[in-house]
């Protein structure tokens, strides 16, 4: 596998920050604060624990932190936004405290947004590339932040029911566009986007593993944003490595990292931070080794 040439981009963020993209790979460390997150059984969900988490992620060299006050796994039950606020507000605003690490927030709803951003969130991460609600994307252009749009049909819920695709490549870049036009026309900066091609999200192993060996597709590479991959402990892996448990299949979501990585993955948001940040390098001195050694 050639690795594909990534393109660079200077995202803004809140305060006169920018975060650089391109020249070398940058790490996400998750941070679920929930009661039932499929990874860690909700080992974060008392803020203390958690904000010491997220410290632990950054002192392994986590480049932002990815904070979730909601559960995305399939069947998971749906939280309103005033215990999603309860969960995560306090951990981004604990954590803007103690570190110049930009802090994102995973959320599709407006009034979350709103508040970890008043918090000190430098990013909103919508896994419903805002099909859930398009007036988050009024809230993150009114704070100058950052956007995340990954692509998913449907639900949770109801989201395999929706894996039905000719072109997965194809079909998930002009979805994507749909989501880009929605953002712009609210006023969001361009500069200011980033773009997931939702690995394991609406998709069939089958059709994940199509996206992560064909992250340079035209469609894709044609929407010149750069890419947020999420592959870590999905169950997707499953289907090479066996019926593992989540932190199991840590090893799995590194191989596949990489891959993504020399696909042109900019940023990979990851549960393994320290192994990520290895595997990361690996793969970016790759890309940039000289390929004529003669």
């Amino acid at each position: 596998m050639l690795p594909t040439a990534r393109r660079r981009y200077t995202v803004p963020l809140p305060g006169g920050r920018s975060l650089v993209l391109g020249t070398r790979t940058r790490v996400m460390g998750v941070l679920n604060v929930t009661p039932d997150s499929f990874s860690d059984g909700g080992r974060h969900a008392d803020p203390p624990h958690a904000v010491d988490a997220a410290l632990a992620m950054i002192a392994a060299g986590a480049d932002l932190i990815d904070v979730g006050g909601e559960s995305t796994r399939p069947g998971a039950t749906p939280v309103d936004a005033d215990d999603e606020i309860r969960r995560a507000v306090p951990v981004i605003a604990a954590l803007t405290r103690q570190t110049d690490v930009p802090i994102s927030v995973d959320t599709t709803k407006p009034a979350v947004a709103r508040a970890a951003l008043d918090a000190g969130a430098a990013l909103v991460n919508d896994i419903s590339g805002l099909r859930h609600d398009p007036s988050l994307a009024q809230v993150a252009a009114g704070h100058g932040a950052a956007l995340v749009l990954m692509h998913m049909r449907g639900t949770p819920a109801d989201m395999y029911d929706r894996a039905d695709y000719a072109d997965v490549c194809a079909e998930v870049a002009d979805e994507l566009a749909w989501s880009v036009a929605r953002a712009l026309d609210a006023g969001v900066g361009r500069a200011s986007l980033i773009l997931d091609p939702g690995i394991g999200f609406a998709k069939r192993a089958a059709h994940s593993w199509t996206l992560l060996r064909q992250l340079g597709h035209p469609a894709l590479v044609a929407l010149d944003l750069p890419w947020l991959v999420g592959v870590s402990r999905k169950s997707f892996l499953q289907t090479a490595v066996g019926n593992l448990s989540p932190p199991a299949r840590d090893p799995a979501s590194l191989a596949a990292a990489v891959v993504a990585i020399l696909g042109g993955a900019h940023l990979i948001r990851v549960h393994d931070v320290a192994g990520s940040v290895q595997a990361s390098r690996v793969a970016d001195m790759i890309s940039a080794a000289d390929t004529d050694v003669s």
